[in-house]
This record gives structure tokens, C-alpha cells and sequence, in this order.
């Protein structure tokens, strides 16, 4: 099997609209191999998601082996790999995040939503991910709600702060 050639049943094409923005996204740096980050941001903008289909497609536009690009799409936490809700809450759990109680964070979160870390809530709304660093420590308990950061988070607050997530 070719390295680029896919090794499931179904067909992916990229859009001409995702296809042209990678393109242009290669014109700006020497390596195709630096545009791969770029490419994964086009194909989730548009899907909402990186499916295996799309690495290869990707990697066909770029002119480099998949496996470099499946490397930087499972390296970076916020390039998803697999569907999430129209939400993404990441709730920081580093060692500082520990100190200031995230623990009640992560708590007031699956009791709210009904669901575990990784995971999606039934209507599609949520999905709940811990991650290992939001850059700030000095705020902290923090997480993010899709680009929005929220800090000096208490277990009380959560309730209401799900709320403005339609």
C-alpha cells in the first residue's frame, strides 16, 4: 500500500474550498511539513473535526507521508479526532489547577453534564476534555469553553456558567 493511500472503505475528498486554502496556507513556508498544522485548522473549521480520511487527503496536497501528518494532528490536544459537541469544554488539570481544586471543577462539570472526561453529552451539546496546561496558572481553577477562558472557577458557578451555551 502507497504511504498515502487510505486503508478504509470509504472515500474522503477534501472541498475546493479546504483543498485552495491549504494550497495557499503551503505557499507561505519553505517545508510542506510546517503547513500541516495549518491544514488540520482548515479541514476542522470546516467539519467541526479531523477525520482519518482527511490525513491522508492532506497529506496528498502537501506532498509528505501521512504518518507525518497524523504525528502533528494526535500532538496537538485542540486538533479533534474525532466528533465533538458544538461546545468543547477543557478544563485545565495541571499541577497548579490540582492545587487550587480543579478536582471540584471536573466534579461540578460531570454531575452537571451527566457525562466523563473524553466524553460527548446526548444532545450533542458538550464535550468534556481535560487538558494538561490553559497558560493560566495564575487564575486558576481555569478551562476554556470553545475560545472563552474562565478562571477562579468555583464548583457553584458551573451551573450557571453552562447555561450561556446554547
Amino acid at each position: 500500500m502507497h504511504e498515502n493511500q487510505q486503508p478504509q472503505t470509504e472515500a474522503f475528498e477534501l472541498s475546493a474550498a479546504e483543498r485552495a486554502a491549504i494550497e495557499h496556507e503551503m505557499h507561505h513556508y519553505e517545508d510542506p511539513r510546517a503547513a500541516s498544522i495549518e491544514a488540520l485548522k482548515i479541514v476542522q473549521k470546516q467539519r467541526g473535526w479531523v477525520p482519518d480520511g482527511a490525513i491522508y487527503a492532506i497529506a496528498d496536497v502537501l506532498g509528505i507521508p501521512a504518518s507525518d501528518v497524523e504525528g502533528v494532528a494526535t500532538f496537538y490536544s485542540q486538533i479533534f479526532r474525532q466528533p465533538v459537541g458544538r461546545h468543547v469544554i477543557r478544563y485545565c488539570d495541571s499541577v497548579v489547577c490540582h492545587i487550587t481544586g480543579y478536582q471540584g471543577i471536573q466534579a461540578a462539570l460531570e454531575k452537571k453534564l451527566d457525562i466523563k472526561p473524553g466524553q460527548t453529552t446526548f444532545d450533542g451539546r458538550f464535550t468534556l476534555l481535560p487538558t494538561c496546561c490553559l497558560g493560566n496558572c495564575d487564575k486558576g481553577p481555569s478551562m476554556m469553553i470553545d475560545e472563552d477562558t474562565h478562571s477562579h472557577l468555583t464548583p457553584e458557578a458551573i451551573p450557571d456558567l453552562l447555561e450561556r451555551y446554547k
